[in-house]
């Protein structure tokens, strides 16, 4: 499986990112084109690029935020869209502690397949799974397919939380990814015994190496950075595509 690690978020003078007390897995889910890597690219490298490869299986992302007085690292695994590409995508539901569901303003057919992909994040997912739904684009207002309103209201009548985002300009991007972490954080750190129901097994905190398959939240009682967002990186052996991708549009 092809994969590729981006951002890192503020770092301290030294260089390094700052200590965190809990890591949060997300996963970020939605079609083809919608703009689920340039909102991840967004939110941990503040960048915007015109053209990428296809995401092909999965590819990584982390930023470290402060929620609630905590520093919280997100752990974010962006999904490809592609229906080929879909057992893959599964495993990853495993252990999320969050989801951005992604759909594009400006096509109504990305809008169409949200409630399908909606039902197989929680037949996958753990049942406390916090989902926010994303409309991206929404620089784009003329080209608009999906109202706000339409949006919104799909989000309430499905217990999700929306908002609407352009990886371009940046609006909300941050907003979609630390809303959905405070979410997290209130209903499984202020609810629930973190140290003894969510704390790390490894030695020094670290997470497993094939960490997407863990559980989303973490503690880090050592609260050191986690090096490098170790993954397995033999599981699958599917190349990148050579073709361009106008997702950000």
């Amino acid at each position: 499986m092809s994969m590729k690690q981006y951002g890192g978020g503020a770092q301290q003078a030294d260089g390094s990112e700052p200590a965190y007390a809990y890591l949060f897995k997300f996963i970020i889910i939605g079609d083809n084109a919608v703009g689920k890597t340039c909102l991840l690219l967004q939110f941990t490298d503040k960048r915007y690029r015109t053209s990428h490869q296809v995401t092909v299986g999965v590819e990584f992302g982390s930023r470290t935020v402060e929620i609630g007085g905590r520093m919280i690292k997100l752990q974010c695994w962006d999904t490809a869209g592609q229906d080929r590409f879909r057992s893959i995508v599964r495993s990853y539901y495993r252990g999320a502690a969050g989801a951005l569901l992604v759909y594009d303003i400006t096509r109504r057919d990305s809008f169409d397949h949200v409630a399908q992909w909606l039902k197989e994040a929680r037949a996958n997912a753990e049942p406390d799974l916090v989902i926010t739904l994303v409309g991206n684009k929404n620089d784009r207002y003329q080209e608009r397919q999906v109202s706000y309103e339409e949006g919104h209201a799909f989000a309430v009548q499905n217990g999700c939380h929306f908002l609407e985002t352009s990886a371009v300009t940046g609006h909300m991007v941050d907003e979609a990814f630390t809303k959905t972490a405070e979410l997290v954080f209130h209903k499984n750190i202020l609810s629930s015994d973190m140290n003894s129901q969510y704390a790390v097994p490894q030695a020094g905190g670290y997470p497993a190496q094939n960490s997407y398959l863990n559980s989303g939240v973490h503690t880090n009682p050592s609260s050191i950075k986690l090096q490098g967002g170790r993954y397995d990186q033999n599981q699958d052996q599917n190349r990148r595509q050579e073709n361009n991708d106008s997702c950000c549009g």
